[in-house]
């Protein structure tokens, strides 16, 4: 049995933990703003109701002297009759203190004396100071009261200042400010487990079109690389996962089947001459009489072992080019020219095959930085393929154009023609085009010289079309670039696009 893997070291917790630290510490964050916000307000409250009460003060407090006597006492003028103003004065009297500038209590309420609010510094404090002067205080009980300590003037004499400070409880709003932090206290590890549910649960269904990948790759082999992922259609990035993994199988299973099909071929292809060459040499060995025997013997193993070279030569050579070890020695060269001489060269093999063999070129010139050696094995490959397929009595035509700044080669024939079907994979290596029960042959090829082709035309920063129709011949279009291409390497090493219509 596979070993468990620890289940903290899983993509779903990492999710599931960085949702719930996020949404902690987001929630924890919130909670102590809103107490932050609770408890302003309750200040603010508290402060604006000792406010008012400081204008009932100011309002209905008088500060007399008895003629002759110095004797200044406190005075509430108000119609007590009247129940607003009866309440509005008992409100303010709660916590109350009255003194004069040297400490002497003249009134005040039966809290005054555990809140201190008497202390003869503070009173020189707030007489000395320009506007009123708050403070919280806590009385024997424990319970906090917010202080506000000012002065009024004398009826008789305005100059002369006495202390009052009024108070009001904030036991109830320190009530409130503690439910709220119990509370949210309380049920934050509620919350938060509800979080890192939630975030498991989604976790888990995000990730599975994940595990779906995983276990599909895993099924995949050699034999059911068929295998594919539904896409869920939600349009997001996992269905864009999906969609790219499912791709890749695909190029994966068209590369495998172009590797099986390698096999097969290069197995054919070598073990025939091989096969040819041992048995030419069991056969001289038992039966060879005379030196010319043996000679005849060796003379046909020589040109079978050259056949084996020449495929393993082609094959070294297409496999450097595509991995960019084949570097292109441009130089600036004449197509007209190279394409002319080829032509030339293939008039024998043409005459031979009783093909006419014709070279059309619409512009005397066209010039452009081309590798010689790759342009001749581009050129030779296509006229190649053009001969070999054409019957006798047909005809194979090279055209040269100029069209802007590219170069059109095109080589028509009127040959046999290649089936729909066929066209998207000939210039896959090892690919060849066979009728029903048609097996693989020397006079066939390996099946490299259009990967050759294509190869050339993308290093050379080109395009090479195909066209062609069963019985009626085939059309090579290869376009390049007549401008020296300073990225032609790194277009090769990204893979032009190939295409075949």
């Amino acid at each position: 049995m596979p070993e468990r893997k620890n289940i903290t070291r899983g993509l779903r917790f990492t999710l599931t933990a960085v949702y719930t630290i996020v949404f902690t510490l987001l929630l924890v964050a919130v909670s102590l703003f809103f107490r932050q916000n609770l408890a302003s307000n309750l200040d603010e409250q508290a402060h604006e109701d000792l406010n008012q009460n400081w204008a009932i003060v100011k309002a209905y407090l008088r500060i007399v002297n008895d003629k002759g006597q110095n004797n200044y006492h406190a005075v509430w003028v108000f119609d007590s009759d009247d129940p607003e103003e009866a309440a509005a004065v008992a409100a303010a009297k709660k916590v109350y203190t009255i003194a004069d500038e040297k400490g002497r209590v003249m009134d005040g309420s039966t809290d005054d004396q555990t809140l201190g609010l008497a202390n003869p510094k503070e009173i020189r404090a707030a007489l000395q100071a320009p506007g009123a002067q708050f403070s919280e205080r806590t009385d024997e009980d424990g319970v906090p009261y917010l202080i506000r300590a000012s002065y009024v003037n004398g009826e008789e004499e305005p100059n002369k200042k006495f202390y009052v400070a009024i108070g009001t409880s904030l036991a109830k709003s320190h009530k409130l400010l503690r439910s709220f932090t119990w509370q949210g206290a309380a049920l934050l590890p509620l919350v938060i487990l509800t979080g890192i549910t939630i975030g498991w649960i989604f976790a888990g269904r995000a990730l599975t079109p994940v595990l779906e990948i995983a276990e599909t790759a895993q099924r995949i082999s050699g034999s059911n690389l068929s295998l594919r992922i539904p896409v869920r259609g939600a349009g997001d990035e996992l269905d864009r996962l999906i969609e790219t993994f499912n791709q890749m199988i695909e190029r994966i299973e068209v590369n495998f089947n172009q590797v099986r099909q390698f096999s097969t071929d290069v197995s054919h292809e070598l073990r025939t001459p091989i096969t040819v060459v041992r048995g030419q040499l069991e056969v001289a060995l038992f039966t060879a009489e005379t030196v010319d025997q043996y000679r005849e013997a060796v003379v046909n193993c020589l040109a079978d072992i050259e056949r084996l070279s020449q495929i393993v030569r082609a094959l070294l050579l297409l496999s450097q080019a595509e991995t960019g070890q084949v570097i292109l020695q441009k130089q600036t060269l004449d197509l007209v020219e190279i394409a002319e001489g080829i032509v030339d060269q293939f008039q024998i093999p043409a005459e031979g095959a009783e093909v006419t063999l014709r070279f059309i070129a619409h512009t005397p010139h066209c010039t452009g930085e081309f590798d010689r050696v790759q342009i001749e094995r581009m050129l030779s490959n296509l006229l190649s393929n053009a001969v070999k397929f054409t019957p006798a009595g047909g005809e194979v035509r090279v055209i040269i154009d100029r069209k802007e700044n590219e170069a059109e080669i095109r080589v028509e024939d009127t040959g046999e023609g290649i089936s729909p079907e066929h066209l998207p994979h000939i210039f896959d290596r090892f690919y060849r085009v066979r009728g029903a029960g048609e097996q693989a042959s020397p006079e066939k090829g390996l099946g490299l010289g259009l990967s050759f082709v294509a190869w050339i035309v993308r290093a050379h920063g080109g395009t090479v079309d195909v066209r062609s129709e069963s019985g009626k011949g085939t059309t090579f279009v290869v376009r390049l670039p007549l401008t020296v291409l300073a990225g032609a390497r790194q277009i090769d090493e990204a893979g032009l696009i190939v295409t075949g219509a």
